[in-house]
């Protein structure tokens, strides 16, 4: 076995919501691992079971430790990865199950959003050459100097997958989730997106940091600066993929790829005597209350107050919101709002914010503040607009 290739699989928590879609995985991994293929399988939460472990978290304490809010999380995949190793072995294929400290997967000391710092997979690797199929738990390390069990935040199991796959070497990583690769909008959405059979890893990147629940943007960024191969494909589905790659032929066009959004963004303000000043207070702030750094998305400063403008998982926004209700120096700024992308192929076009602006607002809709990338333009809108703003955007991507 030492010289098949590697694949890693990592499979999303609809995947794996019940016994019966977990013995149907099992069947899968079984399949490739008898075609002679080393086989990693990367496994989420089943279901919803993060989310409520994170409401059983707050029923219990209004401010969890983050350490021990850490633990907790962890079962969920620890759960998947146990079952999945016992459907295999009942199907004749050796298997293991490691959580991600035993997969050597170190991390920072940042609880509920750690940075993978290196990957040191030697069990993966014996393992391997004994001929199992490997079960990891995603989502999940350990830093090496406190001994602490970490989290890697949302979307942590794909930046697992892509650790793992550069570590090993793999032939290729896949991503596998019940969802038809990647599109043009969010089909719940815009139910007649477009799919995407491939994509560049800039364009992919910039969709999932602006809200594409695809990917998390970290574990973009990961493949794309380590060379891993990354596919993402629709389970039970051959056909139904998207294959991530350097550059995409005619990516030069500007022609609109895809609208994405985030459904809340919280903008908070703090006094201040300037910009570095109310990053100081914002991050003392954040480790006083024991909460990680949110994605920030804008940030500015005017006579004595710093406005900050901030994005992250609904739990820890309410979090932070509840903080703020304890300090002085630091408060609400205003209602919530939602964002609105345009990713573009090979870069945005110089008359493209005008032409956004146009469409939204002929559908009544009024941004108050655009940001500007290489490969996007965002627009700032009413949280109740959100859905609307997406589908009339979404014309732009069919006019190209």
């Amino acid at each position: 076995m030492r010289n098949h290739p590697i694949i890693v699989q990592k499979y999303g928590g609809v995947c794996l919501e019940t016994p019966a879609k977990i013995r149907a995985v099992a069947r899968s991994l079984a399949d490739l691992h008898g075609r002679g293929h080393r086989v990693v399988a990367i496994v989420s939460a089943m279901g919803k079971t993060t989310d409520q472990l994170i409401q059983m978290a707050y029923q219990v304490s209004p401010a969890p430790n983050r350490r021990e809010f850490d633990m907790l999380l962890t079962t969920g995949e620890r759960i998947s990865m146990s079952l999945m190793s016992m459907a295999l072995s009942d199907l004749g294929v050796p298997a293991i199950s490691f959580t991600g400290s035993q997969a050597g997967v170190m991390t920072d000391d940042s609880h509920s959003s750690a940075r993978i710092l290196d990957v040191r997979p030697i069990r993966v690797h014996e393992e391997l050459d004994r001929g199992r199929v490997v079960v990891l738990a995603g989502f999940q390390g350990v830093n090496a100097a406190t001994r602490e069990i970490t989290t890697l935040g949302r979307g942590g199991s794909d930046t697992t997958a892509v650790a793992m796959a550069a570590a090993l070497k793999a032939e290729r990583c896949e991503i596998i989730k019940e969802v038809d690769g990647i599109c043009s909008a969010d089909p719940r959405i815009v139910p007649d997106a477009k799919p995407l059979r491939r994509v560049d890893f800039a364009s992919l990147s910039d969709m999932c940091f602006w809200g594409a629940k695809i990917l998390h943007f970290r574990s973009v960024e990961l493949a794309q600066s380590q060379d891993v191969r990354l596919v993402l494909k629709q389970w039970g589905s051959v056909e139904r993929s998207t294959e991530v790659t350097k550059e995409v032929a005619g990516m030069e066009n500007r022609k609109v790829l895809a609208v994405n959004s985030m459904a809340r963004i919280e903008h908070v303000e703090i006094d201040s005597k300037d910009l570095n000043h109310g990053f100081e207070k914002f991050a003392e702030h954040l480790k006083q209350n024991s909460l990680s750094w949110p994605q920030l998305l804008a940030s500015s400063f005017t006579v004595g107050k710093t406005s900050m403008t901030v994005a992250c998982d609904p739990e820890w926004l309410d979090a932070f919101l509840r903080t703020l209700e304890q300090s002085k120096d630091l408060r609400k700024q205003r209602e919530a709002s939602s964002s609105v992308t345009l990713t573009c192929f090979g870069g945005v076009s110089s008359e493209l914010p005008f032409k956004a602006l146009q469409v939204l607002g002929h559908h009544g809709i009024v941004p108050d503040k655009y940001v500007l990338s290489p490969h996007s333009v965002s627009l700032f809108v009413p949280v109740e607009s959100r859905e609307a703003a997406v589908k009339a955007l979404h014309a732009l991507v069919q006019q190209t």
